[in-house]
């Protein structure tokens, strides 16, 4: 983009305010700013007080429906209505205090740290459709401190995987159609760390919200379970130094997701990925793939990768771009410029490298993710340039008296399908 158009940015109009975008930057910086409606609110409730009332006056089904929308604490869909009861009932589902601090995230708008616990979690829990043995994985996803949503122009997009013997506990499917909204409990818990991304704030047009095509992921984050009974490498949990028998939940965010090319019978499945991965330029080496477990079985066993460490190394050497068009993507100039200027190796030394020459631009095979999920129907995989950015044990939030596991496996592929009807009021 010429450097005209950009300075035509900052001469131009704020979409929102209508002034002009570097007046507003010199004002921001030389005046004294007046604490906005959202940034009292955030005070008063960190103060003990609160600035909306904490229960709804009665209403109709319908009503309470269109004033759930109305404040925009739903994701667009019918939410299940959070009553007193029902929330008593979620809380049942963990053995930690209702006050508990859970966690606490960044408002970008207001510029305040905003703090939420186990209780504010279960009314979003509920909200979602979830059942009491749900919390735990939701709980944890909340304690990553992360936003589903991310306030960015751009449509990024989040997912969410939960590993360990909670997976089957609550009948999570890792098997076929893993990722098709067709089981209760990947479609619930991805659902609420949305929803509770929503009433942190993060869904406000023109305020936090700024993606200007937005991205249907975010119905429910892509959440599925790992495979791990018909997998042949360890699981992504062990990878990140946790116990096999420890139930984990991790969360990523990338802006691309796709499908395998279906050409793998004229090429290795190894060449394959190395050609969706010179798509797009790495952004710091993060990738995340999703093998089929007939894809991790051929990988090990006929191309000799005993490890998923092993195919990762062998992906950031063999994944290469023409430093040319790396440098001339805008993302890679935005972000990564800037390192190379400063001297940050290996940016600084592929800066200097003529615009034909073949970059390893996924250099960390660290940041290279590897997880097993699918029905083994096709020898297919997903790739991704999501990253992980952080995961959080489940275990913590359990109820104090853990139902046992039930020992159902997903190795048929259809674990958790179909799910009985919910029936709320019980």
């Amino acid at each position: 983009m010429p450097p005209e158009t950009l300075y035509s940015y900052l001469e131009g109009p704020d979409p929102l305010t209508g002034r002009r975008v570097i007046d507003e930057i010199i004002a921001a910086l030389t005046e004294p700013q007046v604490e906005s409606d959202a940034a009292a609110e955030v005070r008063l409730a960190s103060e003990g007080e609160t600035a909306r009332e904490t229960l709804l006056e009665p209403g109709t089904e319908d009503d309470l429906q269109r004033l759930f929308h109305e404040r925009g604490w739903t994701d667009g869909l019918p939410v299940i209505l959070p009553t007193e009861e029902r929330v008593e009932r979620m809380l049942a589902g963990t053995g930690r205090p209702r006050d508990e601090q859970v966690g606490e995230i960044f408002l970008h708008d207001t510029k305040e740290m905003l703090t939420y616990t186990v209780l504010d979690i279960a009314v979003v829990a509920v909200m979602a459709g979830a059942r009491p043995e749900h919390l735990p994985v939701i709980l944890a996803t909340a304690a990553t401190k992360h936003s589903s949503l991310t306030p960015s122009t751009t449509p990024f997009g989040s997912m969410l995987l939960v590993n360990g013997p909670i997976r089957n506990e609550i009948g999570m499917n890792s098997g076929l159609a893993a990722f098709s909204p067709a089981n209760l409990a990947n479609a619930v818990i991805g659902r609420a760390w949305t929803l509770m991304s929503i009433c942190w704030g993060f869904a406000r047009p023109k305020v936090t919200l700024w993606s200007s095509q937005g991205n249907g992921f975010l119905y429910n984050n892509m959440c599925f379970a790992e495979n791990e009974e018909r997998s042949v490498w360890a699981p992504f949990h062990v990878q990140k130094g946790f116990e096999p028998d420890e139930s984990v939940v991790s969360v990523f965010k990338g802006w691309f997701v796709m499908n395998s090319l279906q050409a793998a019978s004229k090429r290795t499945v190894g060449e394959e990925i190395t050609l969706q991965l010179s798509v797009i330029p790495a952004l710091h080496s993060n990738a995340t793939l999703l093998l089929d477990p007939l894809v991790a079985r051929q990988l090990k066993e006929i191309d000799g990768f005993a490890a998923k460490e092993d195919f990762s190394r062998w992906l950031s050497a063999n994944a290469l771009i023409p430093a040319g068009r790396y440098w001339g993507t805008d993302h890679i100039d935005m972000l990564v410029a800037p390192l190379a200027d400063s001297g940050v190796e290996p940016f600084a030394t592929w800066r200097k490298a003529a615009g034909d020459e073949l970059i390893p631009h996924y250099h960390d095979p660290e940041r290279i993710n590897i997880v097993v999920v699918g029905g083994e129907t096709s020898p297919v995989w997903k790739t991704t340039d999501y990253g992980c950015w952080g995961s959080a044990s489940v275990d913590y939030w359990r109820p104090e008296q853990a139902a046992k596991p039930a020992g159902a496996e997903c190795a048929d592929g259809v674990c958790g399908l179909p799910d009985p009807e919910v029936e709320y009021d019980d």
